[in-house]
């Protein structure tokens, strides 16, 4: 049974956190805290949401971790590289675009970005009220995915701000450990670990199928929106032909084996 009471909350308290968010972007002049901001807050939203589930204390206490764990560790890498300096090109472009009315534009975009956060927030919830018994195969898997997808991201988050700081970053594309079977590693682990609740959500519930809101919501901002569209289209203009032949060789989303093509 879901506590709507407690959903309202968590939908209120995540548009506001983002509009905290908006008022931080206004005053800096920095866009990156604004992706800073929004992962502790999936993180510390879902870390309540998991305190308030109807499953057993087990069940709660290992969605909270795996929740806590990815929020701490991505709110954290965006905010040492915001803190480092220069502009998120998505946001950059964005306001760009916008022009005049950038700042109100900024502001509703937030809002819709709160939304999101709602719906993987749901999805630890969800992950947390299952009542079935903890720990079952499925949930043995689900931790295995969220482990493999935790440590994946960190890595190549790792890998390419170690190619950021060097000479060849300037001019060339990242190829570095997972970046050479995958042009964007972080974003594919991004997305499998929030496959990973949909798997510990799993019950006998009719809400429990709303989890895979989360991953599938995932996928289409980081394949089809806010993530390789608006970063691609920046490579393209910064790197030109050399990313064009990163392109025909390594896949966009999924890693997979190189192709035959050009080299940079």
């Amino acid at each position: 049974m879901m506590d709507h009471f407690l959903l309202l909350w968590l939908a209120i308290g995540l548009s506001a956190t983002m509009a905290a968010a908006w008022a931080v972007q206004r005053s800096t002049g920095s866009s990156g805290w604004i992706d800073t901001i929004w992962s502790l807050a999936v993180g510390a939203f879902g870390v309540v949401a998991a305190l308030f589930g109807d499953g057993s204390q087990s069940r709660k206490i290992a969605v909270l971790v795996v929740i806590a764990l990815w929020a701490i560790r991505l709110g954290t890498h965006i905010g040492w590289r915001t803190r480092a300096g220069g502009e998120d090109p998505r946001y950059a472009k964005l306001v760009e675009e916008w022009g005049a009315s950038a700042s109100s534009r900024l502001f509703w975009f937030l809002q819709v970005q709160a939304l999101a956060a709602f719906v993987l927030v749901l999805a630890v919830y969800l992950a947390a009220s299952s009542t079935a018994q903890f720990p079952r195969v499925i949930d043995v898997l689900a931790l295995v995915v969220a482990v493999i997808a935790l440590f994946g991201e960190a890595v190549s988050d790792h890998q390419l701000a170690r190619f950021r700081r060097t000479p060849q970053a300037k001019t060339e594309v990242c190829e570095a450990g997972l970046w050479a079977y995958s042009r964007h590693p972080n974003y594919f682990f991004e997305w499998l670990g929030w496959c990973a609740f949909p798997l510990l959500a799993v019950s006998a519930s009719p809400w429990s199928w709303l989890s895979l809101l989360a991953p599938a919501l995932m996928y289409w901002l980081l394949v089809h929106v806010s993530g390789i569209p608006p970063l691609e289209a920046h490579m393209m203009r910064s790197r030109g032909e050399k990313f064009r032949s990163l392109q025909e060789r390594v896949n966009a989303f999924f890693p997979g084996p190189r192709k035959q093509g050009k080299t940079s």
